[in-house]
């Protein structure tokens, strides 16, 4: 320190009153407000923004200090002020940024992104069976908010991960852009350093239902997902540990406790910053999720190359399915899932038809629509039937008539006219017709097959009419041969 310096500081301590002892517990800065009041600070030309907001507005998506600057000057010159420099702007909200020791919120951006992940601590199931069973959780996070989401299952198949993440975005009301998984088989097929990620056809086409990418983790890089790994462990606490000394007996029993377990956790404060999980999630991340499709997410199982019979009709587990006629013969594929039964052919959708129940074989499902025009392919009713009857004679129209009058509904009377009519399969129009009209001659009001096919199998309406002889009058008379000689 110069000579000068050291006499300034003498004179100002003398003016002000100040000798060592006055200053010897304090600090230099307070000391040197005291000798040198006002010096130094100064007031900024410029006006402030709201650096809260501004570091607020930063945690969501697309937003960047070049727009809010833009933004802050709009404002400047609607309000007549100076506004600061781009570089300055950027170098405040950095000194604001470090002075708040918020740094860390600044790392993901809100409704961006959603962790996923199997839990590697598990569950069990105790249904009376010798041996429990195990219950996997699958476990989500956001990592803005740190929302978690906890769904039990009793496997980990394909299909298993694939209702979790329709869960998972139910109960969050929404989804986000990212999808960051492990890189298990049910996600991903194969991962490679160099090259382009190749994911499972089933996650890719439920992640495109929400509009959503997948984008997994390295492999053994654990910090690409570092929210959901640390959210597994206070799974393991929260969920495991405040459960352990429970007994579950159904899996609905044990999803209703874990959710009041996840609930608890996200409702518990923050440690190092203001709000919970909860509160965090619901004033400033939720109304930034991508709003759900209209209809939830079918998991669906895919049959390749199956052919189409000649009846028009695909097999699939030991029922059948209607296909438009012109597709006889060529190969579809079948699209499954719990409600329906969808028909491809190539990338175009031909027909779609609801799933017959487990407890169904060899039913069909026909659409009119995949049918040929023309009588012969439609379905039987009442009236088709007596235009049938009626080529074949009109005693055939009246036993089917009287058939239709004897039930309650027409509906009731096809399965017996037909089996009339189809008599006239195996023998001819004429006999049907004659043995309808025999029937018909008898005590029996509404005669059925069983009455009409008896007659055709023995031939009786094929019997001739007895013969007659004509009638002699005045008894026995012997002839002029009889009296002629006394012979014979």
């Amino acid at each position: 320190m110069s000579r000068k310096s050291v006499t300034q500081v003498l004179e100002a301590a003398d003016a002000a009153g100040l000798g060592w002892d006055d200053v010897k517990d304090r600090a230099d800065s307070e000391v040197y407000g005291l000798l040198f009041p006002g010096r130094g600070d100064h007031d900024s030309v410029f006006a402030q923004p709201d650096w809260k907001a501004v570091h607020k507005e930063m945690a969501r998506v697309g937003v960047t200090l070049k727009l809010l600057h833009g933004e802050y000057a709009d404002e400047c010159a609607a309000a007549g002020d100076p506004a600061m420099s781009y570089d300055r702007f950027c170098r405040t909200y950095q000194r604001h940024v470090l002075v708040t020791g918020a740094a860390s919120r600044v790392g993901h951006k809100a409704a961006q992104t959603i962790e996923v992940d199997w839990s590697g601590p598990t569950m069990q199931l105790h249904t009376g069976a010798d041996k429990p069973k195990t219950v996997y959780l699958f476990v989500a996070c956001l990592p803005f908010s740190r929302y978690a989401f906890v769904h039990p299952s009793l496997d980990m198949s394909q299909d298993s991960w694939l209702r979790a993440h329709v869960a998972m975005f139910t109960a969050f009301g929404g989804s986000t852009p990212r999808i960051v998984p492990d890189n298990l088989k049910t996600g991903v097929i194969t991962h490679p350093r160099d090259g382009e990620i190749v994911l499972n056809d089933a996650y890719r086409e439920m992640a495109a239902h929400y509009s959503a990418a997948v984008l997994p983790g390295r492999i053994r890089a654990p910090k690409d997902k570092a929210s959901v790994e640390n959210t597994v462990g206070h799974v393991a606490t929260w969920v495991i540990a405040g459960l352990r000394d429970q007994r579950f007996t159904s899996l609905p029993k044990l999803t209703a406790a874990i959710v009041d377990r996840v609930s608890a956790y996200n409702d518990e404060p923050f440690q190092k910053r203001p709000g919970s999980r909860t509160s965090v999630f619901t004033i400033e991340e939720k109304p930034l999720l991508s709003p759900l499709p209209q209809v939830a997410y079918e998991i669906s199982q895919w049959i390749y190359g199956r052919r189409v019979a000649r009846n028009g009709h695909v097999s699939w587990a030991r029922n059948y399915y209607s296909v438009p006629f012109e597709h006889i013969g060529s190969k579809v594929d079948l699209r499954i899932t719990d409600r329906s039964l969808e028909v491809y052919r190539g990338d175009q959708r031909v027909t779609t038809h609801l799933l017959l129940p487990e407890t169904a074989v060899n039913e069909y499902r026909t659409n009119d629509a995949d049918l040929p025009a023309g009588d012969r392919y439609q379905p039987w009713d009442a009236a088709r039937i007596r235009q049938w009857a009626e080529r074949i004679g009109a005693s055939t129209l009246v036993v089917i008539n009287r058939i239709f009058e004897s039930v309650a509904i027409d509906e009731q009377g096809l399965n017996p006219a037909l089996a009339v009519l189809r008599l006239s399969r195996r023998y001819s129009a004429e006999r049907v017709e004659a043995a309808c009209r025999i029937t018909l001659a008898g005590p029996v009001r509404s005669p059925r097959y069983a009455h009409v096919q008896p007659l055709l199998a023995t031939g009786q309406d094929q019997a001739r009419p007895a013969r007659t002889e004509p009638v002699e009058h005045g008894g026995y008379v012997r002839g002029a041969s009889y009296y002629a000689g006394g012979t014979r």
